[in-house]
């Protein structure tokens, strides 16, 4: 660690000219990206971006996200009334100050990247390192972190990171994340609905029919600007019937996305006559499609299978485009997996600062993490 050394920023205007270089492997790390952040960013949250030096040369980049849960009017409604007030007072009272290393926003490895091979000794003490300087950063503004989290890793380096500085910090494991790998030869969508087996091939007509008087199309920025209003009430709706938020994006978040990001973010609107029934949006990151945000109307969501149409699209979309994987994210595990994804399990850690809390968080996390049954379906032959 002698020669390295890190700085953390709050504007991204003042980041090395060349930080988009280091992070060329990951547009969720890069300055379009971190520009909606600092701009479009919830309400409740406030960002810093982590520089990582070796003498003066930068070679890596990081996020970490601060949350104020107390400014939000509800975590979710989906669960029953006794839950939601157990938890609404838990975080409430004692975990309303979070501090993420990490992108609480969107699923999968996007917290750090360096443009060389680093030891995952030296990034485990990076990340420490750096959450001690936030801690005091706050601190001196009167403000106390409650609960630190490390998101998301993948199982392997989890492991190598508990050798480290986080051997002593909780691990937890959350919903996994839906991943559809894409085969090669799959070139268009005839190729993928030619693989189901003819159950899962039945629902993919059943649901195809019940879209086609739904007029489907992807929304220019001029275009998301006149509907934002509507785009915002329908990403809300959906939101506030998940079963749990600890966030809710700003109004005008997806126009600044598009304007900010241009072709590498993208809005489709589904329309009923002249009338949005729906949304869905996804980013383009390298080989990788990242499902986003969407919304629907629910009236109009049972009568034309809108979340099922919209989890197809999104596959075809990623097959005729080229990418090799789609990452849908933790939500909805069962549907997604008619569709394709697969489950991959991966964790973060988790800490109290206050050390008696501390000594409770496997049974504190519990209560915060909702409980998922669900099955694996296997569409293919």
């Amino acid at each position: 660690m002698e020669n390295i050394s890190f700085n953390i920023y709050t504007e991204v205007s003042t980041l090395p000219s060349n930080w988009d270089i280091v992070s060329s492997s990951n547009h969720f790390l890069q300055k379009p990206y971190l520009q909606v952040l600092q701009n479009a960013a919830p309400l409740n949250m406030e960002c810093f971006y982590i520089g990582v030096f070796e003498n003066s040369e930068l070679i890596g980049v990081s996020i970490a996200q601060y949350l104020n849960v107390n400014k939000l009017e509800s975590f979710g409604e989906r669960d029953n009334y006794l839950k939601t007030y157990i938890r609404n007072f838990i975080f409430k009272n004692f975990c309303s100050h979070v501090l993420f290393l990490g992108n609480n926003m969107i699923t999968g490895e996007n917290s750090f990247t360096f443009k060389k091979q680093v030891e995952t000794k030296l990034i485990s003490k990076i990340l420490i390192d750096c959450t001690e300087y936030l801690i005091h950063y706050f601190k001196k503004k009167k403000t106390k972190i409650h609960i630190v989290t490390y998101k998301d890793f993948y199982k392997d380096f989890t492991q190598d990171l508990k050798k480290f500085d986080f051997k002593s910090i909780y691990e937890f494991n959350t919903q996994p994340n839906m991943i559809f790998n894409l085969p090669k030869e799959w070139e268009n969508k005839e190729n993928y609905i030619g693989s189901f087996t003819k159950k899962y091939r039945d629902q993919y007509k059943r649901a195809h029919k019940k879209i086609e008087k739904i007029n489907t199309q992807e929304l220019s920025l001029e275009e998301i600007i006149i509907h934002e209003e509507r785009i915002y009430s329908l990403y809300y709706h959906v939101a506030l019937n998940a079963p749990f938020n600890t966030f809710f994006l700003s109004k005008n978040h997806f126009s600044y996305f598009k304007k900010q990001c241009g072709n590498r973010f993208k809005l489709f609107g589904y329309f009923k006559d002249d009338l949005l029934v729906g949304f869905h949006t996804v980013l383009l990151n390298e080989e990788t499609l990242e499902t986003y945000f969407l919304g629907y109307d629910e009236t109009f969501q049972k009568e034309h299978m809108l979340y099922l149409n919209m989890l197809y699209n999104m596959t075809e979309f990623g097959i005729e485009n080229n990418f090799k994987k789609i990452v849908f994210g933790r939500t909805a595990l069962e549907i997604k997996s008619s569709i394709g994804a697969k489950p991959v399990v991966m964790t973060g850690f988790i800490y109290h600062t206050n050390k008696i809390i501390n000594k409770l968080m496997p049974k504190i996390f519990s209560k915060l993490e909702p409980e998922i049954t669900w099955q694996q379906r296997h569409p293919f032959k």
